[in-house]
């Protein structure tokens, strides 16, 4: 496998172009969402910030990575639905940052921005089929190509929008998913995938000076459902594409700790006999508070642990069928023995007696919110 210098070139030019753009804009909008009262203002003790902070800040991402794939990537029909999709996104996360809007009709809009992007050729055609003795190598989806992909889409915006509590969370997370994704593209040889995720992880990039701890602006579901609805399509572009055994498990490990958190939150929820859209105070940011960290500590560990997914999916396509096999059963393991530990740990979820942060009460576990995941329900 060859990597094209040319190709790198254009990516490290996309993603400069956004990251300056994203750098350079976040001070207006910072000052934009204070006159239109996009301001996350802390009324009471579950907040963590003790003066109004901004939220809107994912049009600064918007901003830079719009522009650099304008001026580095011809415009096709499935990049014209990407981006028309992501305008849907990014207009439904300015009013929601604004007015608080409610979940159901959140989700319509979202599903009618899915398929924008999937009628315009952004489809998952076929999956690989993880059963090595079958002799079919994967599976056509003929007419549920459009309902699975625009469930794939729909899931992962939401995923990342759970994640999005902590101050440089989601951004972070969003960014080590782009550059896994980036070098996926360059030795696979997909170099519009290249140029879209390099400008992904450059809006993330310029943009993070400004979110991490103590954050001065907030990404809001402005930025954090834009991140996934784009992260969304571009996998479907670069990753479902092919048909080897490896392909069925590089998305999901790529975007693995929000898929992870989405679907522990489902479960939990459901077992607790409560709607899958309730918000609650389990998710992992959460239960790393509850532990100990702070927010700085639980940040970087979950930042360690995606890179960790994003090297491993790195890894998966660069090997052999056999070796990725007894890779992916050793990660398993892993991953299981971890969440074992995990969940024998924090059974409870909120166990933990709540921390003091300048004289306020940080959330106890009947609550719902923390950090950044107080502007919405999640």
């Amino acid at each position: 496998m060859t990597i094209q210098l040319s190709v790198v070139g254009v990516a490290a030019a996309a993603l400069a172009v956004a990251a300056l753009v994203a750098l350079l804009t976040t001070p207006v909008i910072r000052s934009l969402a204070f006159r239109v009262g996009a301001v996350d203002v802390p009324k009471d003790s579950r907040r963590m910030h003790d003066h109004p902070i901004p939220r809107m800040g994912g049009l600064a991402i918007f901003f830079g990575f719009m522009l650099s794939v304008l001026i580095f990537l011809p415009l096709t029909p499935q990049l014209k639905g990407m981006l028309m999709g992501g305008v849907v996104i990014v207009i439904l996360g300015i009013f929601d940052d604004i007015f608080a809007l409610p979940a159901l009709p959140k989700l319509l809009v979202q599903i009618g921005a899915a398929l924008i992007a999937a009628l315009s050729g952004n489809v998952i055609q076929a999956l690989s089929n993880p059963n090595i003795f079958s002799s079919n190598p994967f599976w056509v989806l003929g007419w549920l190509e459009i309902p699975i992909t625009v469930l794939w889409i729909v899931g992962i915006t939401n995923a990342v929008n759970l994640i999005d509590g902590l101050d440089g969370l989601a951004c972070g997370v969003s960014t080590i998913s782009s550059m896994t994704l980036l070098v996926i593209a360059l030795v696979v040889a997909e170099p519009d995938v290249a140029v879209l995720t390099a400008a992904l992880a450059g809006g993330c990039i310029g943009f993070l000076p400004y979110n991490l701890n103590p954050a001065k602006i907030f990404m809001g579901d402005t930025g954090s459902t834009f991140l996934g609805f784009i992260l969304a399509v571009v996998s479907i572009q670069g990753l479902f594409k092919f048909y080897t055994i490896i392909s069925f498990a590089v998305p999901f490990l790529m975007l693995g700790l929000p898929i992870f958190d989405t679907c522990f939150a489902i479960l939990r929820r459901l077992a607790k006999g409560q709607s899958p859209m309730t918000p609650d105070r389990g998710h992992i940011h959460h239960r790393l508070i509850d532990m100990g960290f702070s927010q700085k500590q639980a940040v970087a560990m979950l930042y360690v642990i995606s890179a960790i997914l994003g090297l491993s999916a790195v890894v998966l396509t660069t090997i052999g069928v056999l070796r990725a096999m007894l890779f992916l059963v050793a990660l398993a393991a892993a991953a299981g023995v971890a969440a074992m530990l995990y969940l024998n740990h924090n059974g409870g979820g909120s166990s933990s007696p709540p921390s003091r942060r300048g004289g306020r009460s940080q959330l106890s576990g009947s609550e719902n919110f923390f950090g950044e995941e107080d502007k919405s329900d999640k």
